[in-house]
């Protein structure tokens, strides 16, 4: 497609100063997030439907005072055809300004055909943040719902800040164009990108760094984006910060997290909800605005061995999330884990295996629709399904190019994530918007995410696997120095298997191991051990130097009734029965008699 750019030389300036409204047929990689390009829409002389990613976004926009003046519904879950057929009815005379969600947009369709039964050459469609429609469509098959009526329109365009690739040949077909905004400025963020082993005890230690390395208030709050509640009520808990904490999340996570006894969670931004530590998933990445009169800490979180979900684009989400706060930040800092078994596929190999997979499906298709009789389709119909194609099919069974597109992304980010230096190149590759400073990993802690990862898979294990894990986290904790995160995930551990992490403690890996895991041998040496160490014990050495003395000689039927008594006093059992020989682990003795009966001279102390 043909290229246009349009410079803009300050900060100051937005769409509407270089570019009188957005032309038909164009793909607007407006590069600098907010630029205005919504507002641009919003304001032009004419009927516009603007599709926007999330819900946030559109009640942000229609509680805006900038638009209060300006007609705008928005639609999405709840909003009814009737209400938008009530509203056209009402806009006589009035520009129909109307932001709706991908997942609504066919209840303006339906409103506008009931109406008037014109839409396509009425109303101009602007999708917004337009990315999302590849991001997302993994787990939103609906977001691209408008896609097969946007090409119908007479007057159409999609708006993004980030220049992702779309494959769909309708925009070839349809003429289409892309507009380029340069700035002519210095626009580029800084961000920090920490490496790290052991996620929450670097988002702990962030939470300190920054304020010191900024000369900023610690009290100022922060701003964490992390695509996983479950990882965010995990720092959440652990750090404490129960009474600190706000979660922007949508509803089934609300849910989630009331369940958990937590219900500062909002499906809505709103600065009156605000926390020192305010956290938000995907749901806020894109589009919201978020006024703020101070600039605030910003950091982004990736789990990889939790939540695959949880790694950002560089290029996309990541910038996406700096161009939410419309008066800038302070500081910004990427956390995140790698891991080396991630694949690492370029460009090239990921499109050959999309045109070989397609062609594979398609022969099989021929075979089925060929098929002599029923059972044979029935197999040629399951080998398709479990095809690597068919997720890349709409729901009539054709082929869905952002499907094919997101697949591919999808794959070249995870790829990022391999290691650091992987992700490091990636950030470079984008260093006009984004100038990286990657952090040395520091030294491996005792507790890795890895090690997580390992306890909350724990319980699905054998009984002999889990023990193997056990003992494996529990060397990597060692005895000293543990944080209180590492004391409270070896209490885990003994919830999970008391026996195991007591063994360990009493007789060490070497012995466990040696023994193969085996309960019954490991629980002897165990007894062995514990009498060993009461027999040894101070008190007990105590009570028997009382009871015996170097040069006296005593009859082997006193000894053994004497040392009974003492361990029953102390509590000690032995792992054999107590004879009058038991005595040797204390005095070197001499064989004796006491007139007829066997005794024993002690001649010396050996403890």
């Amino acid at each position: 497609m043909e290229t246009t750019y349009i410079e803009i030389d300050s900060p100051d300036k937005h769409l509407s100063d270089v570019l009188e409204e957005i032309p038909s047929n164009v793909i607007l990689y407006k590069t600098l997030t907010g630029i205005g390009a919504t507002y641009s829409e919003i304001k032009a002389q004419r009927h516009s439907i603007i599709i926007e990613p999330n819900v946030p976004v559109i009640i942000g926009k229609c509680n805006s005072d900038k638009h209060k003046n300006d007609n705008l519904l928005g639609v999405y879950e709840g909003v009814t055809t009737d209400r938008i057929i009530k509203y056209l009815g009402a806009s006589r005379g009035k520009y129909y300004k109307i932001l709706t969600t991908p997942e609504s947009f066919t209840k303006v369709k339906d409103a506008f055909l009931i109406f008037n039964g014109k839409i396509y050459n009425t109303c101009f469609l602007l999708i917004d943040e337009a990315h999302k429609t590849i991001k997302d469509v993994d787990y939103r098959s609906d977001i691209v719902l408008p896609m097969n009526d946007f090409f119908k329109f007479k007057g159409k365009a999609l708006v993004s800040a980030t220049p992702l690739k779309f494959s769909d040949p309708r925009f070839e077909e349809n003429g289409f164009s892309i507009i380029k905004i340069e700035p002519t400025y210095d626009y580029a963020k800084e961000i920090d990108i920490k490496p790290s082993t052991n996620i929450l005890r670097e988002v702990w230690e962030e939470f300190g760094w920054m304020p010191f390395i900024t000369g900023q208030d610690k009290d100022k709050p922060f701003f964490i984006f992390i695509n996983s509640v479950d990882i965010i009520y995990s720092i959440i808990s652990q750090l404490k910060l129960f009474d600190k904490s706000s979660v922007f999340c949508a509803p089934k996570s609300i849910d989630k997290l009331k369940q958990n006894n937590f219900n500062r969670c909002y499906e809505n931004w709103d600065i009156e909800r605000m926390s020192q530590y305010n956290f938000f998933t995907s749901r806020f990445f894109n589009a919201v605005d978020i006024e703020l009169d101070f600039k605030p800490y910003v950091i982004l979180v990736t789990d990889v061995y939790f939540a695959e979900q949880t790694m950002f684009d560089p290029y996309s989400d990541v910038v996406q999330i700096i161009g939410r706060f419309r008066n800038g930040i302070t500081a910004v800092t990427h956390v995140t884990n790698t891991k080396y078994d991630l694949p690492q596929i370029i460009e090239e190999e990921l499109d050959e295996f999309v045109r070989t997979s397609e062609e594979v499906y398609n022969t099989l298709k021929t075979f089925y629709n060929a098929a002599a009789n029923k059972g044979a389709r029935i197999a040629y119909k399951a080998a398709m399904d479990s095809l690597p194609f068919n997720q890349m099919l709409d729901i009539d069974g054709n082929k869905n190019w952002f499907a094919v597109d997101n697949y591919i992304n999808d794959a070249l980010v995870t790829g990022y994530y391999r290691d650091a230096k992987s992700l490091q190149r990636a950030y470079e590759q984008h260093d006009d918007i984004l100038t990286p400073s990657v952090f040395a990993l520091s030294d491996r802690p005792a507790l890795t995410d890895e090690d997580l990862r390992f306890k909350r898979g724990l319980k699905t294990l054998s009984t002999k696997e889990r023990r193997k894990q056990i003992v494996k986290l529990l060397e990597y904790l060692g005895n000293n120095d543990l944080t209180e995160q590492e004391r409270e995930f070896k209490a885990d551990l003994r919830r999970t298997d008391s026996f195991i992490v007591e063994a360990y403690e009493l007789v060490g890996k070497e012995v466990i191991e040696e023994l193969d895991y085996s309960y019954p041998e490991i629980k002897k040496r165990m007894i062995v051990a514990q009498y060993q160490l009461g027999a040894k014990g101070t008190e007990t050495i105590q009570l028997i130097k009382t009871s015996f003395k170097v040069g006296m000689k005593y009859r082997l039927t006193y000894i053994k009734e004497e040392l009974i008594r003492i361990f029953e006093l102390l509590g000690v059992t032995p792992p054999n029965k107590i004879t009058a020989q038991s005595i040797n682990s204390y005095f070197e003795t001499k064989e004796v008699w006491i007139k007829k009966d066997k005794a024993l001279l002690l001649v010396r102390e050996k403890v």
